[in-house]
């Protein structure tokens, strides 16, 4: 590494309709909790880095609350792997890990459905 510069790798949110459309029912929630911005297009990998905050900020809306704390555990794992696979330059295991939180925020998109 170089003695003043340093190489980074970031995860970037890219939503084709933005995060309100792509996920409608958790940004509903999110933004009437004010955990985050009415025009906010937040990396679910972001989400799960401040999800301790994000549980806070819905104490007033148990169902929420309770829908993504069944998924903490799967999610806060997944970050870890992926920190993880970022310093050791395996992005594509990165990047496969990523797709498996999608997956799960996909799980509660439909749980939200049926609250």
């Amino acid at each position: 590494m170089s003695r003043y510069m340093q190489l980074t790798v970031d995860v970037r949110p890219f939503y084709t309709k933005g995060f309100k459309a792509a996920y409608p029912k958790l940004a509903r929630n999110l933004i009437h909790a004010k955990a985050i911005k009415e025009d906010d297009a937040p990396a679910l990998y972001d989400l799960v880095a401040r999800l301790d905050k994000l549980l806070y900020d819905l104490d007033g809306n148990p169902k929420v609350k309770d829908i993504l704390l069944k998924q903490k555990s799967r999610l806060k794992t997944l970050h870890s792997e992926i920190e993880g696979h970022i310093a050791d330059w395996k992005l594509s295991e990165a990047d496969k890990a990523l797709y498996k939180i999608e997956d799960i925020f996909e799980e509660i998109e439909y749980d939200l459905a049926g609250s």
